[in-house]
Protein backbone atom coordinates (compact mmCIF):
# COMPACT_ATOMS: atom_id res chain seq x y z
CA UNK A 1 0.00 0.00 0.00
CA UNK A 2 1.34 3.54 -0.98
CA UNK A 3 1.37 5.81 1.99
CA UNK A 4 -1.33 8.88 0.74
CA UNK A 5 0.07 12.38 0.36
CA UNK A 6 -1.39 15.73 1.18
CA UNK A 7 -3.21 17.96 -0.91
CA UNK A 8 -4.16 17.48 -4.49
CA UNK A 9 -2.30 18.06 -7.78
CA UNK A 10 -2.60 21.16 -9.68
CA UNK A 11 -4.81 20.77 -12.36
CA UNK A 12 -5.84 23.41 -14.88
CA UNK A 13 -3.75 26.09 -17.20
CA UNK A 14 -0.29 27.34 -15.71
CA UNK A 15 -0.22 30.93 -14.66
CA UNK A 16 1.89 33.26 -16.41
CA UNK A 17 5.41 33.55 -15.04
CA UNK A 18 6.10 36.20 -12.46
CA UNK A 19 8.75 38.50 -12.96
CA UNK A 20 11.56 36.70 -10.64
CA UNK A 21 10.22 33.72 -12.43
CA UNK A 22 11.15 35.08 -15.65
CA UNK A 23 14.53 35.59 -14.26
CA UNK A 24 14.96 32.64 -12.62
CA UNK A 25 14.30 31.05 -16.49
CA UNK A 26 16.84 32.74 -17.73
CA UNK A 27 19.25 31.85 -15.44
CA UNK A 28 18.71 28.45 -15.02
CA UNK A 29 19.36 28.64 -19.37
CA UNK A 30 22.76 30.20 -18.71
CA UNK A 31 23.61 27.94 -16.37
CA UNK A 32 22.50 24.94 -18.27
CA UNK A 33 24.08 26.23 -21.18
CA UNK A 34 27.34 26.47 -19.85
CA UNK A 35 27.15 23.01 -18.09
CA UNK A 36 26.51 21.43 -21.14
CA UNK A 37 27.08 23.21 -24.40
CA UNK A 38 30.38 24.99 -23.27
CA UNK A 39 31.79 22.84 -20.74
CA UNK A 40 30.14 19.48 -22.34
CA UNK A 41 30.50 16.14 -21.17
CA UNK A 42 32.01 15.93 -17.92
CA UNK A 43 33.39 13.04 -16.10
CA UNK A 44 35.93 11.09 -15.38
CA UNK A 45 36.81 10.24 -19.00
CA UNK A 46 36.67 14.11 -19.54
CA UNK A 47 38.50 14.76 -16.36
CA UNK A 48 39.58 18.20 -17.79
CA UNK A 49 35.70 19.30 -18.32
CA UNK A 50 34.82 17.89 -15.13
CA UNK A 51 37.52 20.11 -13.24
CA UNK A 52 35.84 23.01 -15.71
CA UNK A 53 32.69 22.29 -14.17
CA UNK A 54 33.64 22.55 -10.48
CA UNK A 55 35.60 25.74 -10.87
CA UNK A 56 32.44 27.20 -12.68
CA UNK A 57 29.80 25.88 -9.87
CA UNK A 58 32.75 27.54 -7.49
CA UNK A 59 33.37 30.74 -9.15
CA UNK A 60 29.26 31.19 -8.78
CA UNK A 61 29.14 30.43 -5.35
CA UNK A 62 31.87 32.71 -4.45
CA UNK A 63 30.08 35.47 -6.20
CA UNK A 64 26.96 35.45 -3.84
CA UNK A 65 29.22 36.10 -1.11
CA UNK A 66 29.32 31.94 0.18
CA UNK A 67 32.62 30.51 1.57
CA UNK A 68 32.95 26.86 -0.55
CA UNK A 69 34.20 23.62 0.95
CA UNK A 70 35.56 21.93 -1.41
CA UNK A 71 35.93 18.12 -0.53
CA UNK A 72 38.14 16.23 -2.29
CA UNK A 73 38.84 12.39 -2.19
CA UNK A 74 40.57 10.23 -5.00
CA UNK A 75 39.74 7.46 -7.28
CA UNK A 76 42.03 5.81 -8.80
CA UNK A 77 45.00 8.44 -9.33
CA UNK A 78 42.20 11.32 -10.26
CA UNK A 79 40.83 13.61 -7.23
CA UNK A 80 36.91 14.55 -7.28
CA UNK A 81 35.20 17.23 -5.48
CA UNK A 82 32.22 17.73 -3.95
CA UNK A 83 31.15 21.51 -3.42
CA UNK A 84 29.24 22.86 -0.43
CA UNK A 85 28.09 26.09 1.00
CA UNK A 86 26.35 26.69 4.24
CA UNK A 87 24.09 29.61 5.79
CA UNK A 88 23.87 28.59 9.52
CA UNK A 89 20.40 28.40 11.19
CA UNK A 90 19.87 31.06 13.89
CA UNK A 91 17.54 29.46 15.50
CA UNK A 92 18.39 25.77 15.71
CA UNK A 93 21.75 25.05 13.90
CA UNK A 94 22.59 22.12 14.30
CA UNK A 95 19.35 20.90 12.41
CA UNK A 96 20.49 20.75 9.12
CA UNK A 97 18.93 20.77 5.76
CA UNK A 98 20.63 19.38 2.41
CA UNK A 99 20.09 20.74 -1.06
CA UNK A 100 22.45 18.61 -3.84
CA UNK A 101 22.44 17.77 -7.01
CA UNK A 102 25.21 16.43 -9.11
CA UNK A 103 27.01 18.14 -11.87
CA UNK A 104 28.96 14.78 -13.67
CA UNK A 105 27.44 13.88 -16.78
CA UNK A 106 27.30 10.27 -17.91
CA UNK A 107 29.94 8.79 -20.46
CA UNK A 108 29.14 9.94 -24.19
CA UNK A 109 26.14 12.87 -22.88
CA UNK A 110 26.94 16.60 -22.84
CA UNK A 111 24.22 16.13 -19.28
CA UNK A 112 22.06 18.65 -20.28
CA UNK A 113 18.81 17.48 -18.25
CA UNK A 114 20.85 14.45 -16.51
CA UNK A 115 22.13 16.60 -14.58
CA UNK A 116 22.70 20.28 -15.48
CA UNK A 117 18.55 20.62 -14.62
CA UNK A 118 19.23 19.80 -10.94
CA UNK A 119 23.14 21.18 -10.85
CA UNK A 120 22.03 24.62 -12.09
CA UNK A 121 18.51 24.55 -9.87
CA UNK A 122 21.05 23.83 -6.96
CA UNK A 123 22.84 26.93 -7.73
CA UNK A 124 20.30 28.96 -8.15
CA UNK A 125 18.35 27.96 -5.19
CA UNK A 126 21.94 29.11 -3.19
CA UNK A 127 21.46 32.01 -4.78
CA UNK A 128 17.83 32.78 -4.11
CA UNK A 129 18.72 32.24 -0.03
CA UNK A 130 22.06 33.83 -0.08
CA UNK A 131 20.64 36.95 1.84
CA UNK A 132 17.97 35.09 4.19
CA UNK A 133 18.35 34.11 7.78
CA UNK A 134 17.06 30.44 8.11
CA UNK A 135 16.39 28.93 11.74
CA UNK A 136 18.06 25.82 10.47
CA UNK A 137 20.94 25.15 9.18
CA UNK A 138 20.74 25.06 5.15
CA UNK A 139 23.68 23.69 3.29
CA UNK A 140 23.77 23.39 -0.74
CA UNK A 141 26.01 21.20 -2.03
CA UNK A 142 27.12 20.15 -6.03
CA UNK A 143 28.15 16.51 -5.83
CA UNK A 144 30.85 14.41 -8.29
CA UNK A 145 30.14 11.46 -9.95
CA UNK A 146 27.13 9.84 -9.42
CA UNK A 147 26.99 8.49 -12.76
CA UNK A 148 28.38 4.89 -13.37
CA UNK A 149 30.90 3.02 -13.10
CA UNK A 150 30.78 5.51 -9.35
CA UNK A 151 27.22 5.31 -8.72
CA UNK A 152 25.92 3.10 -5.30
CA UNK A 153 29.98 2.94 -5.07
CA UNK A 154 32.37 4.29 -2.72
CA UNK A 155 33.51 6.71 -5.03
CA UNK A 156 30.07 8.00 -5.73
CA UNK A 157 30.61 11.62 -4.02
CA UNK A 158 27.46 12.20 -2.22
CA UNK A 159 28.21 8.75 -0.62
CA UNK A 160 31.71 10.34 0.14
CA UNK A 161 29.56 13.22 1.62
CA UNK A 162 26.50 11.45 3.77
CA UNK A 163 29.91 9.58 5.39
CA UNK A 164 31.56 12.57 6.50
CA UNK A 165 28.46 13.91 7.40
CA UNK A 166 27.92 11.00 9.35
CA UNK A 167 31.53 10.91 11.24
CA UNK A 168 31.13 14.56 11.99
CA UNK A 169 27.47 13.30 14.00
CA UNK A 170 25.67 16.23 11.46
CA UNK A 171 21.86 16.33 12.80
CA UNK A 172 20.34 15.93 8.70
CA UNK A 173 16.90 16.05 9.16
CA UNK A 174 16.09 16.30 5.66
CA UNK A 175 17.95 15.78 2.48
CA UNK A 176 16.56 17.11 -1.62
CA UNK A 177 18.15 15.66 -4.46
CA UNK A 178 17.91 17.49 -7.45
CA UNK A 179 17.99 15.07 -10.23
CA UNK A 180 16.82 15.65 -14.02
CA UNK A 181 14.04 17.85 -13.72
CA UNK A 182 13.40 19.71 -16.52
CA UNK A 183 11.88 17.29 -19.06
CA UNK A 184 8.32 17.21 -19.70
CA UNK A 185 4.84 16.26 -22.23
CA UNK A 186 1.64 16.92 -22.39
CA UNK A 187 0.84 13.57 -24.55
CA UNK A 188 -1.07 11.02 -22.69
CA UNK A 189 1.36 8.02 -22.72
CA UNK A 190 4.40 10.12 -22.57
CA UNK A 191 4.91 8.79 -18.31
CA UNK A 192 6.48 5.47 -17.69
CA UNK A 193 6.44 3.38 -14.60
CA UNK A 194 8.03 0.31 -13.16
CA UNK A 195 5.95 -1.98 -12.38
CA UNK A 196 3.45 -1.49 -9.91
CA UNK A 197 3.80 2.07 -9.76
CA UNK A 198 1.74 2.27 -13.26
CA UNK A 199 -1.82 1.56 -11.48
CA UNK A 200 -1.19 4.15 -9.29
CA UNK A 201 -0.17 7.40 -11.00
CA UNK A 202 -0.81 8.99 -14.40
CA UNK A 203 0.81 8.49 -17.49
CA UNK A 204 1.10 12.22 -18.86
CA UNK A 205 4.55 13.14 -18.06
CA UNK A 206 3.74 16.70 -17.15
CA UNK A 207 4.25 17.04 -13.55
CA UNK A 208 7.48 16.80 -11.62
CA UNK A 209 7.75 14.03 -9.18
CA UNK A 210 9.11 13.38 -5.14
CA UNK A 211 10.20 10.11 -4.58
CA UNK A 212 11.43 8.19 -1.80
CA UNK A 213 11.16 5.30 0.30
CA UNK A 214 9.21 3.99 2.93
CA UNK A 215 11.67 5.93 5.48
CA UNK A 216 11.50 9.05 4.46
CA UNK A 217 7.51 9.04 4.38
CA UNK A 218 7.35 11.89 6.78
CA UNK A 219 9.59 14.14 4.99
CA UNK A 220 8.17 13.35 1.47
CA UNK A 221 4.65 13.99 2.63
CA UNK A 222 5.68 17.59 4.16
CA UNK A 223 7.89 18.74 0.95
CA UNK A 224 5.00 17.61 -1.39
CA UNK A 225 2.10 19.11 0.77
CA UNK A 226 4.21 22.10 0.78
CA UNK A 227 4.84 22.26 -2.68
CA UNK A 228 1.18 21.80 -3.44
CA UNK A 229 0.03 24.49 -1.05
CA UNK A 230 2.64 27.12 -2.70
CA UNK A 231 3.14 26.43 -6.43
CA UNK A 232 0.12 26.19 -9.62
CA UNK A 233 2.39 23.29 -11.38
CA UNK A 234 1.63 19.59 -11.15
CA UNK A 235 3.32 17.59 -8.42
CA UNK A 236 3.09 13.17 -7.66
CA UNK A 237 4.83 12.25 -4.70
CA UNK A 238 5.64 8.42 -3.62
CA UNK A 239 7.25 6.78 -0.47
CA UNK A 240 7.77 2.68 -1.47
CA UNK A 241 10.45 0.07 -1.13
CA UNK A 242 13.43 1.03 -2.08
CA UNK A 243 14.20 -2.03 -4.02
CA UNK A 244 11.59 -0.74 -7.20
CA UNK A 245 13.85 0.15 -9.94
CA UNK A 246 15.06 3.91 -9.97
CA UNK A 247 13.40 4.95 -6.59
CA UNK A 248 17.20 4.55 -5.40
CA UNK A 249 18.44 5.69 -8.73
CA UNK A 250 20.51 9.36 -7.27
CA UNK A 251 21.96 11.24 -4.55
CA UNK A 252 19.17 10.58 -2.24
CA UNK A 253 20.42 6.92 -2.00
CA UNK A 254 23.74 8.07 0.08
CA UNK A 255 21.65 9.73 2.95
CA UNK A 256 19.09 6.79 2.97
CA UNK A 257 22.67 4.52 4.01
CA UNK A 258 23.28 6.64 6.67
CA UNK A 259 20.13 7.13 7.95
CA UNK A 260 19.28 10.35 7.00
CA UNK A 261 15.68 11.12 5.22
CA UNK A 262 15.77 11.97 1.61
CA UNK A 263 13.62 12.65 -1.18
CA UNK A 264 14.81 12.41 -5.02
CA UNK A 265 13.16 15.28 -6.80
CA UNK A 266 12.72 14.52 -10.33
CA UNK A 267 10.79 14.77 -13.90
CA UNK A 268 11.14 10.82 -13.87
CA UNK A 269 14.60 10.04 -16.15
CA UNK A 270 14.27 7.60 -17.85
CA UNK A 271 11.09 7.00 -17.10
CA UNK A 272 9.97 10.35 -19.45
CA UNK A 273 13.22 11.49 -21.24
CA UNK A 274 13.55 10.49 -24.48
CA UNK A 275 17.05 11.80 -24.33
CA UNK A 276 18.38 9.77 -21.15
CA UNK A 277 22.18 8.77 -20.98
CA UNK A 278 22.19 9.74 -24.45
CA UNK A 279 24.30 12.33 -26.88
CA UNK A 280 21.35 14.25 -27.35
CA UNK A 281 21.09 15.00 -23.64
CA UNK A 282 21.48 18.79 -24.89
CA UNK A 283 19.95 22.26 -24.16
CA UNK A 284 17.37 22.54 -26.26
CA UNK A 285 15.45 19.61 -24.50
CA UNK A 286 14.79 21.31 -21.37
CA UNK A 287 11.76 23.24 -20.64
CA UNK A 288 12.82 26.64 -18.94
CA UNK A 289 9.21 27.41 -18.23
CA UNK A 290 8.30 24.30 -16.16
CA UNK A 291 11.58 23.88 -14.39
CA UNK A 292 11.86 27.82 -13.32
CA UNK A 293 8.44 26.91 -12.16
CA UNK A 294 9.39 23.79 -10.29
CA UNK A 295 12.37 25.54 -8.85
CA UNK A 296 10.70 28.81 -7.67
CA UNK A 297 7.88 26.13 -5.95
CA UNK A 298 11.32 24.59 -4.14
CA UNK A 299 12.21 27.79 -2.71
CA UNK A 300 9.01 28.31 -1.09
CA UNK A 301 8.98 24.50 0.31
CA UNK A 302 12.93 25.02 1.71
CA UNK A 303 11.89 28.15 3.22
CA UNK A 304 9.37 26.21 4.87
CA UNK A 305 11.41 23.57 6.05
CA UNK A 306 14.18 25.77 7.63
CA UNK A 307 11.89 27.85 9.43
Amino acid sequence: MIPSMPGESYRGPLPPLTPPEIQLQMALERDIKILAQEIGERNYLNYINLRASADFLETEFLACGYQVERQAYQVNDQTFENLAVEIKGNVRPDEIIVIGGHYDSVAGCPGANDNGSGAAAVLELARLFANKTPKRTLRFVEFVNEEPPFAMTDGMGSLVYARYCKQRQDNIVGMLSLETMGYYSDELGSQRFPFPLGNFYPSTGNYIAFVTHLKSTSLVRQVVGSFRRHTQFPSEAAAVPGMITGVSYSDHWSFWEQGYPAVMVTDTAMFRYPYYHAWNDTPEQVNYDRLARVVAGLERVIEELVS
